[in-house]
């Protein structure tokens, strides 16, 4: 390395001064070498002060370009060169020099290979900053896994950085249709902890309680449940919204378990796939009647006069063979409703 540095040096300095850069954090990172350590040999090679703060782990350094260890309490100027800890996330690591049309090829180099090693080190003494756990598929699914042994899925759930340890720390399981698992931390963006759905994937979503990572395998079954009640067209059209919270279904949740995808439908599911058949307008309209409060509601939902809801109704009962007007007949409608869209929800 040291010979090519030599030769790319004549033809092009930059050249050469990256691939001695490049060489130097190599060996730092070959010998394990501390965040001082990291730091230091940023702030020697850049020929100016370099700072390292990462507020999440409460580490702070500054070291002179002599070598000299000398932290500081101001704030990061905005126009140093700097680089992020972590893809995507704010600076962490910044060479105090003076702002000019961004950093230098060299600059560039030494910030991202001291940023990597520093990356390196924390997470090999210090764990993850806390967070959304990392994306890796492999690692989801033996966390998600039942049959895994508990100090493999336990292992697993470390390396995404989920705290294994703190018994106040809670996750949840996320089934997404058409992709693959997720994890995310509770009460952190992607999910809330009061069960509110701030930023999910686009599509249908279910989502599992929130529980500690060793029991993540039980929020998985729950999350596929909640998964199968979720519509993309919405409750008017297809018996569910798009994003449902296990928490939030209750003993409902209990009709999966009787309803097999592609099985013989009940009496009432059959009473109401053909009366669906028998108008265009006859879905939409019983969903509005089982879902809204009124009848008065109902027609609203649906765009129609009240009377033209009634006319409705008398041909639906008629078809389906119950009243959808008193309780009984409308918990009766509701329960068949959601039967028939578990039969096409796996």
């Amino acid at each position: 390395m040291k010979e090519l540095a030599g030769r790319l040096a004549a033809v092009d300095p930059d050249a050469g001064a990256a691939v001695a850069v490049i060489a130097y954090f190599d060996r730092l990172a070959e010998t394990r070498a501390g965040l001082e350590a990291l730091v230091r040999g940023a702030a020697v090679l850049a020929g100016c002060p370099a700072r390292l703060a990462d507020e999440e782990r409460r580490v702070r350094l500054r070291v002179e370009p002599d070598g000299r260890r000398t932290d500081a309490a101001s704030a990061p100027e905005p126009g140093w060169p700097s680089a992020p800890l972590v893809p995507g996330g704010p600076p962490g690591l910044w060479l105090e020099r003076a702002g000019g049309e961004g950093p230098s090829v060299v600059d560039a180099v030494i910030l991202e290979r001291a940023s990597a090693a520093v990356r390196s080190v924390l997470d090999r003494t210090r764990g993850r900053a806390p967070g959304p756990p990392a994306d890796d598929p492999a690692l989801v699914e033996t966390v998600l896994d039942a049959g895994a042994p508990l100090p493999a899925r336990l292992h697993a759930a470390r390396r995404l950085g989920l705290d294994t340890a703190d018994p106040a720390a809670r996750f949840r399981a996320v089934a997404v249709a058409d992709g693959s698992p997720r994890i995310a931390a509770d009460g952190t963006p992607g999910i809330a902890a009061d069960g509110t759905p701030v930023v999910l994937p686009a599509g249908r979503a279910g989502v599992g309680p929130a529980v500690a990572a060793a029991d993540l395998p039980r929020s998985w079954a729950a999350a596929r449940t909640a998964l199968r009640f979720t519509s993309d067209g919405g409750a008017q059209e297809s018996g569910g919204p798009p994003v449902v919270y296990a928490d939030e279904l209750g003993g409902v949740a209990l009709l999966a378990g009787l309803v097999v995808p592609g099985g013989e439908p009940a009496p009432d599911v059959r009473a109401v796939q053909a009366a669906a058949a028998d108008a265009p307008w006859m879905l939409r309209t019983l969903h509005a009647v089982a879902s809204t409060a009124s009848l008065r509601a109902a027609a609203a939902e649906v765009n129609v006069h009240h009377s033209t809801l009634q006319d409705r109704l008398t041909h639906a009962e008629h078809l389906l063979g119950w009243s959808v007007r008193t309780p009984h007949g409308r918990f009766r409608l509701q329960l068949a409703l959601t039967m028939r869209h578990l039969m096409v929800n796996q």
